[in-house]
């Protein structure tokens, strides 16, 4: 099925439009140039930016699981040759195995196909392809090659012919592309940067490099298992490689990168993730002299937490490569990818400890002396577990109080170049443990949380706050009677221990009382009236419930006073809903009225719904009832709250507190965004992927408000978004 990348609709794969709204499923606009450009382009053909959805690919294939050569040839490990076809002469298409192998001669490259390849010839027998399962090299004599269309905008074709005009067809695949896949959906871009490493027991972990998505609004097989959120079949669809991602990255995320899909059979799987290839490297940063001691103990002090979860997975060579070792946009620690390691290895701290010197060595920066002496510590085995490791990085962190600490080390010849043999790798036969993903799995399942908690407690610092807001009339009002309002204070500051970030925001969102007159006055007023009331009472100190109910008081009054001044009654009385979050830092207050809604987004949680509406249906709930009682009475979502309609002793705010503990993005929306729980449906596409600051919260908004349109539409539609990012406080440390 092909989703629609606007409404979210499920079309059959040979849709070229959406069958809801419309919208390209073979073309989509460079977000540069607004030119249209085939799905499966990697970038756009007018201003040459990246447009394609690019991958981390990597692949692992045990020879053992390959069927023989077609004769007594034996395949040698690690090699890699051309393909053969078994005539010569043949012009025709050979139908071909999935898993067939050919026997090739001396200096060719091997490729298995999919039972729809052609017989093929490599362009360039020299090059270095890895081995896949169905990797796919589309080739012809040189009188058929198919050169790729030249894609145009859609303004050059004449109204009605562009379904049927060809140059408006995805690009045809140039010859020697190679696919991970059969179905020819993921495309290898540079099989000659591929590294290939071959175990020990004669098994090859192959890391593959960047991936292109030929068909990226296509359903994956992650995509189908979430929504099935079936766990009988996981062990069994879900190959090894990439359990460990799926099961870490809920708690580790950003550290793991995010699993897109995968697959595997006959003794090869791939995994598809998170593209970190750009992403600044580590050994870049600590080279830097301004990048302050205190962030390079945070990073130290991940390595060290991520060492003891890693083991049981035999994954810990994942953070002794120094390339593999990178920070996101916001500094914190990311690895690339995970690699195995061989049981033949028998890894300790001491080679933690070996790399940490090679990657400060190879840095040339000048290191703390307390610093120096960890690594030496771990060298010679003095300091022989995590928790020990953990504990001196903190009481060099609490040490930087004094500037009179920082000095060159003292490395002998023998430790600026330490000696590190070559690694081979291996999959783990079995995962440590047959707990499948918190997507998949059943909320009955005990839990072992809290058990191995760090030694550490870090307090959360703020890194950065950011926001957007759009309003939208809808498909069937004539007018929208939706108001919201932004206010924000964003001071940083630079000093000897880093860059520190203090803000300070306002969101209130308002939805004008359908069927009422002068909806639209009464929410704007509650807006602006919540706005004045907090530029003038709240200056130092972040205002507690008390002041933040008598600020919401204060807006009913102000919209009930003008009610009572105009006599209205009834249905004429005019009124709003209310939404509104104050952010202080890391600390949030919430103050809500009506049915207006607040949900919260993070990577360890997902999405949570934090305001309860006010209306007939909850409140029924609230008293014992069957939810589906509830909700059959005909007035169930009838209001029981709103601002204005009547005097304060009717209004009773709900007001929470909530500390910012991890990267959390905030919804605020009416019920043109949140009726028929289209929130709850497509928060994982639409709202997941904007906790990451690569993700721009203005389109995100747009996007959410198409979605409400193409799904809803028959009410005024209203989003607010507010991304805040945080880090550990490394000054501020706390010992348990």
């Amino acid at each position: 099925m092909l989703i629609c990348p606007k409404c979210r609709f499920k079309n059959q794969d040979a849709n070229k439009f959406c069958q809801r709204c419309g919208t390209s499923l073979t073309l989509r606009p460079c977000h540069e140039c607004g030119i249209e450009v085939p799905v499966n382009a990697e970038t756009c053909h007018n201003c040459g930016a990246l447009t394609g959805r690019i991958f981390w690919g990597i692949i692992s294939k045990d020879l053992d699981a390959l069927p023989p050569p077609a004769d007594s040839q034996e395949l040698l490990q690690g090699e890699l040759a051309t393909l053969e076809p078994e005539s010569d002469t043949s012009e025709e298409t050979s139908e071909l195995s999935p898993s067939q192998v050919f026997s090739t001669p001396d200096n060719e490259i091997l490729l298995p196909l999919s039972s729809t390849s052609p017989a093929i010839e490599l362009d360039n027998p020299d090059a270095d392809y890895p081995p896949t399962l169905a990797a796919e090299a589309i080739t012809s004599s040189d009188e058929a090659v198919t050169q790729p269309l030249s894609p145009l905008h859609r303004s050059n074709v004449p109204d009605g012919s562009r379904e049927d005009n060809p140059q408006y067809e995805v690009l045809e695949p140039e010859p020697g592309t190679i696919y991970l896949d059969s179905q020819q959906r993921y495309q290898l871009l540079e099989p000659e940067k591929c590294q290939q490493i071959t175990t020990l027991e004669e098994k090859s972990y192959i890391l593959v490099g960047r991936v292109l998505d030929c068909q990226p609004f296509q359903e994956s097989l992650l995509d189908v298992l979430v929504q099935e959120e079936s766990e009988l079949s996981w062990e069994k669809l879900i190959p090894a490689l990439a359990q460990p991602y799926l099961i870490l990255v809920e708690e580790y995320s950003p550290i793991l990168p995010k699993v897109y899909d995968t697959s595997g059979q006959d003794g090869e799987a791939f995994v598809l993730l998170e593209d970190r290839s750009e992403w600044q490297l580590i050994l870049d940063l600590c080279a830097n002299e301004e990048i302050e001691m205190l962030q390079i103990l945070e990073w130290l002090d991940g390595m060290a937490l991520l060492w003891e979860v890693l083991e049981p997975w035999h994954c810990r060579q994942s953070l002794l490569e120094i390339t593999n070792l990178r920070v996101d946009e916001d500094g914190v620690l990311a690895l690339q990818s995970l690699y195995p390691e061989t049981k033949e290895q028998q890894l300790t701290l001491e080679d933690l400890g070996q790399m940490w010197r090679q990657l400060f060595s190879q840095s040339q920066r000048t290191q703390l002396t307390a610093l120096h002496e960890v690594f030496r510590h771990l060298c010679s085995a003095e300091i022989n577990s995590v928790q020990e490791l953990r504990s001196r990085l903190q009481e060099i962190a609490e040490s930087q109080q004094s500037p009179d600490m920082i000095l060159t080390p003292n490395y002998s010849s023998a430790e600026e170049e330490p000696i590190t043999e070559p690694m081979t790798f291996e999959l783990p036969e079995e995962p440590p443990t047959a707990i499948p993903p918190a997507f998949l799995m059943n909320d009955d399942i005990p839990s072992n949380e809290g058990e191995n908690d760090p030694t550490i407690v870090l307090p959360m610092e703020l890194s950065s706050l950011t926001d957007a807001g759009y309003t939208d009339i809808g498909h069937q009002r004539d007018h929208n009677e939706d108001s919201f309002g932004i206010q924000t204070t964003v001071k940083k500051q630079e000093n000897r221990l880093g860059r520190t970030v203090e803000a300070r925001g306002l969101y209130v969102l308002c939805d004008g009382m359908g069927g009422h007159s002068a909806g639209e006055v009464a929410s704007a007023m509650a807006v602006e009236r919540l706005k004045r009331y907090f530029q003038d009472n709240w200056h130092d100190q972040f205002p507690t419930e008390e002041t933040v109910r008598k600020a919401v008081l204060q807006a009913n009054e102000a919209i009930y006073d003008e009610n009572q001044k105009n006599a209205s009654s009834g249905s004429g009385r005019m009124g709003t809903t209310l939404v509104m979050i104050l952010v202080d830092n890391t600390k949030v207050m919430i103050a809500h009225v009506g049915d207006s809604r607040l949900y919260r987004i993070t990577r360890k949680q997902g999405l949570e719904q934090i305001t309860i509406d006010h209306e007939v249906g909850q409140r029924e709930i609230q008293r014992g009832v069957e939810p589906a009682i509830a909700y059959s009475r005909p007035d169930a979502y009838q209001l029981t709250q709103a601002l204005g309609p009547r005097n304060e002793e009717f209004v009773n705010p709900d007001v929470q507190f909530l500390e910012i503990n991890e990267d959390t993005l905030f919804l605020l929306c009416s019920d043109g965004l949140s009726d028929n729980e289209l929130v709850e449906k497509y928060w994982q596409s639409n709202l997941a992927p904007l906790i990451s600051s690569r993700a721009n919260l203005e389109r995100g908004v747009q996007e959410l408000i198409d979605l409400a349109n193409a799904h809803n539409g028959h009410d005024n539609i209203t989003a607010v978004l507010v991304r805040l990012k945080v880090r550990p406080d490394m000054r501020h440390q706390r010992l348990f």
